[in-house]
């Protein structure tokens, strides 16, 4: 592992085969000497990628204050291989799940915006299956989630979707939604994102993942209602669960008074 800084070129990992084949971007910074805390992962939303402003100030973060951290964009993200229509929840969690195991030891907090908190959550349940095993270097310490948007596929997209929409999607295979983000152009909503979002439902049930949880919500947010965290944290076990409300709080979360609640809840795990 190369210490890494946002100009440097990133690190490849590679994926699949076939036309499964896809190169995955990596930055991963070392930590510097022992006794300095658990390492940083950070998984960002849809559609966005780690040169964004939380990931940016993490890693900063993390380099001050001696830290291991690691970013990467998902497939059709960023600086990453693929097609952005061809991703789905399962492909991301598989490069997740490959990035942990590839650059990841001893104890991390992963911290998950958006998507990435859906994503972080999930992450959580595969290295819990994994704890004992010869094979897993990398443990969990905590889990920092930033406007986290499990089931969005479904409980924010396809449930909300007008009629017309949905029809579009289940004719054509797909929808273009307009965004407020990023240059502003539209972006593919696919019926194979919505049907195989559906294996990987979180909140019809418990969520174990054996460690604190710290959220922090916008009041404010257009895309993912407080009450979809509120919601959240029922699913969660009872102890060291802690819901941070923003009253003017948007989705982005990324003012620099929303930065600090996210570094403080960082270095709250240790």
């Amino acid at each position: 592992m190369t210490d890494a800084s946002p100009s440097d070129a990133p690190t490849f990992l590679e994926l699949g085969a076939g036309p499964s084949a896809r190169r995955i971007a990596v930055r991963a910074r070392p930590g510097k000497g022992p006794g300095k805390g658990p390492g940083l992962v950070w998984l960002g939303g849809f559609k966005s990628d780690m040169q964004g402003t939380k990931a940016l100030a993490l890693d900063a973060w993390a380099s001050e204050h001696g830290r291991a951290a690691v970013r990467f964009d998902y497939s059709g993200h960023g600086e990453s291989g693929g097609e952005f229509a061809e991703g789905t929840i399962g492909r991301w969690l598989e490069e997740s799940v490959a990035v942990f195991e590839r650059f990841c030891e001893g104890p991390q907090v992963l911290i998950g915006s958006s998507m990435g908190g859906w994503m972080a959550l999930l992450l959580a349940r595969e290295i819990r299956k994994r704890q004992g095993k010869d094979e897993a270097k990398a443990s969990l310490a905590g889990l920092v989630l930033i406007a986290p948007a499990p089931d969005f596929t479904e409980e924010l997209m396809w449930k909300n979707f007008p009629a017309k929409v949905k029809q579009e999607i289940e004719t054509k295979g797909v929808w273009l939604r307009p965004s407020d983000y990023g240059d502003g152009s539209p972006y593919p909503i696919t019926r194979t994102l919505i049907e195989e979002g559906r294996n990987h439902l979180l909140l019809g049930g418990a969520i174990d993942v054996g460690c604190p949880v710290r959220i922090l919500q916008g009041v404010q947010d257009p895309d993912v209602p407080w009450q979809h965290a509120f919601a959240l944290t029922h699913r969660l076990p009872a102890e060291d669960v802690v819901l941070t409300l923003i009253q003017d709080g948007d989705h982005r979360l990324s003012r620099p008074q929303d930065i600090a609640c996210m570094l403080a809840a960082v270095a709250e795990m240790g």
